[in-house]
């Protein structure tokens, strides 16, 4: 290491100190930090005690209105349970008589952490729905009335609660051929009980969601709690952050409780009205649940039972294609957009993963393909498209590093630091009379880096890696320990994921490769530079270990095959590459241009004006001083 690099070294250690210094908060704003912290939390305890209070007034009025003769539903306030089931091949639901609604969801086929050979997505412990109606006299609470069920079939049923004036309470369900549950709720010979103007009603959906796969860190990292707003924009709750109670004004189509790969959907014909509350709230590690939701909805509701509020249901898997069919089935007339629930990234990382990932990926898939050979089949199609546009970059490279000794012989005379403008201006004089542009390797990394984002996007979500074991690999969709212990080491947590491991190696590979053509180009003070830029080179793997441990061995699988093949073409380009030859096109281009010199334009034409008037201006400045 020399002294300009050892210099550059301090300097930017000086800097990261001085940045760090400048952004330490004073003892004022660190003071002010925790008060708004104090304020914080106390918000957060003021919110949980309301809701105990909530629940105490509300388990307190349930066992009074039990003891109240005089109360319009007293006889449904008083029963037995009793489990109703509906079925197809797809998923079986459970309802419960005490609250008339769905208590418990499996989703068959599909098999859950333990190994058992179907999915809980939950049960009457960690889910409840209840619809709320405030009348003028007393409010109806369905959770706290029992139904009586009819019309009972294994795709239909009917929930009612009798009123003593002979009125009811009435849920009609009725569960499609696959993951869809229609039903409707209304009342009849209630009109009464209702104020004049008295047209929506509450709803208030819980559920504790269950940890389905082996990583919790990545697992809860996709778990969501997602909403259509009826603009047609899709948003969701932080997924780190605690949220309780915030307010959603706008209009919604639909919410869902979402895991990585399975979700809870309800959707309401008439919409839900503006003013939602949503709460999620992260679960501990080890507890077996990933976040509380709480869905505080209010939608139409028509007291004369003349017209039903109509809901549906989505409870099944996260699977693009599988969501478009399941919507059709909806009896609503509306884009729902449920397939959003598969989140595929940013608008322009989605068009890539909706319009060409999604079709090349079930195009490879209806061959038979193991997932894990469809992984690597994708990678080669991807390094096949964009193989003329690499090749493009690493030919720009070569000619770089052929043209390095005209250059280094042609700039040998700016060897001062204020001679670095006309040295550049050199250098680019001589590229252009040899026809190589230094930019054009370029736009080949700017193509291919959108297309590693959104394999980022889709390879976590795609619900077809679950549970599919390639080589070494057990599942696709979750880390490959090859060490794990007890204990949580922070950065790393509680494993080695072995193909994190070989991505990383590769990764140094590659930037070794990568480093070293690019050094083969470099003239000067560049090459001085590019030293520092190395020991940045050889640090991103590391920092890729730490964020990649937990992610799914698919991903990691993934850009391994991708670096790996990377490095492999780099290598037999450089191989076939005869330097004589291209150095002799090169002075025959160099020839033709000096006998025809044509002017440039583009981009070259307009670096060369810009360096002419930097050259002018210190041209000006040093007259001045002098």
């Amino acid at each position: 290491m020399n002294r300009d690099t050892l210099i550059g070294f301090v300097l930017i250690g000086l800097v990261l100190i001085g940045f760090s210094w400048w952004n330490t908060p004073s003892a004022e704003q660190i003071e002010a930090q925790r008060h708004e912290d104090s304020i914080a939390a106390v918000m957060k305890d003021n919110a949980l005690r309301k809701q105990a209070e909530e629940a105490k007034r509300q388990a307190e009025a349930e066992e009074a209105a039990k003891n109240d003769s005089s109360s319009l539903f007293f006889s449904a306030l008083n029963g037995q349970n009793s489990q109703v089931v509906l079925k197809n091949d797809k998923v079986e639901l459970t309802f419960n008589t005490k609250g008339g609604t769905v208590s418990k969801a499996v989703i068959r086929n599909f098999e859950d952490k333990d190994g058992a050979k179907d999915v809980t997505l939950f049960d009457e412990n960690t889910q409840q729905m209840n619809f709320m109606l405030a009348g003028k006299q007393e409010n109806i609470i369905t959770q706290d009335l029992f139904f009586t069920p009819s019309n009972q079939s294994d795709s239909t049923v009917t929930m009612t609660a009798m009123a003593g004036n002979g009125g009811s309470i009435v849920l009609d369900y009725r569960l499609g051929k696959d993951y869809l549950l229609h039903f409707t709720l209304r009342t009849n010979g209630l009109s009464g009980l209702f104020a004049p103007n008295y047209n929506a009603m509450d709803i208030e959906w819980r559920d504790l969601a269950r940890q389905q796969e082996k990583g919790f860190t990545f697992e809860n990292r996709y778990s969501t709690l997602t909403y259509r707003e009826k603009d047609g924009s899709t948003d969701y709750l932080s997924e780190t952050s605690e949220k309780i109670d915030e307010e959603i004004e706008e209009t919604l189509d639909w919410v869902a409780f979402k895991n990585q790969f399975f979700s809870a959907a309800l959707i309401s014909k008439d919409d839900f009205m503006g003013g939602s509350l949503m709460t999620s709230v992260p679960q501990e590690k080890n507890s077996g649940y990933l976040k509380q939701f709480v869905a505080k909805l209010k939608t139409k509701f028509d007291p004369s039972g003349i017209q039903p509020s109509e809901f549906e249901m989505y409870l099944g898997p996260n699977d693009f294609r599988l969501i478009k069919d399941v919507e059709e089935q909806s009896t609503f007339g509306k884009d729902l957009d449920l397939e959003q629930l598969v989140y595929l990234g940013w608008p322009l990382f989605r068009i890539i993963n909706r319009w060409f990932t999604i079709y090349v990926f079930d195009w490879l898939t209806q061959w038979g393909f193991s997932m894990g050979v469809v992984l690597i089949l994708i990678t080669l199609l991807l390094k096949v498209i964009t193989f003329p546009m690499v090749k493009k970059s690493y030919m720009s490279s070569a000619k770089m590093r052929v043209l390095k000794p005209k250059l280094e012989e042609a700039t040998k005379q700016y060897d001062k630091p204020e001679d670095a403008m006309q040295k550049q201006q050199a250098m680019m004089q001589l590229y252009s009379q040899y026809g190589v542009s230094p930019l054009s390797g370029c736009l080949p990394m700017f193509i291919q880096m959108p297309i590693w984002i959104a394999m980022f996007n889709f390879v976590p979500n795609a619900i077809q890696l679950r549970r599919e074991s390639f080589l070494w690999i057990d599942d696709l969709s979750t880390y490959d320990p090859i060490v794990e212990w007890s204990t949580n080491i922070w950065g790393i947590g509680d494993h080695l994921s072995l193909t994190c491991i070989l991505f990383c190696v590769s990764n140094v590979l590659y930037s070794y490769m990568t480093m070293r053509q690019q050094k083969d180009q470099m003239v000067g003070q560049q090459a001085e530079q590019m030293k520092m830029m190395q020991w940045m080179m050889y640090l991103m793997p590391v920092m890729f270990f730490f964020m990649f441990n937990d992610y799914s061995s698919g991903l990691n699988f993934y850009y391994f095959i991708s670096l790996f093949m990377s490095a492999a073409i780099m290598f037999v380009l450089r191989k076939t590459t005869n330097d004589e030859k291209l150095l002799a096109i090169l002075e025959a281009r160099y020839k033709e241009n000096k006998a025809n010199p044509k002017k440039q334009s583009g981009l070259a034409a307009r670096l060369e004006a810009m360096q002419k008037q930097a050259e002018e201006l210190q041209r000006q400045r040093m007259q001045q001083k002098k």
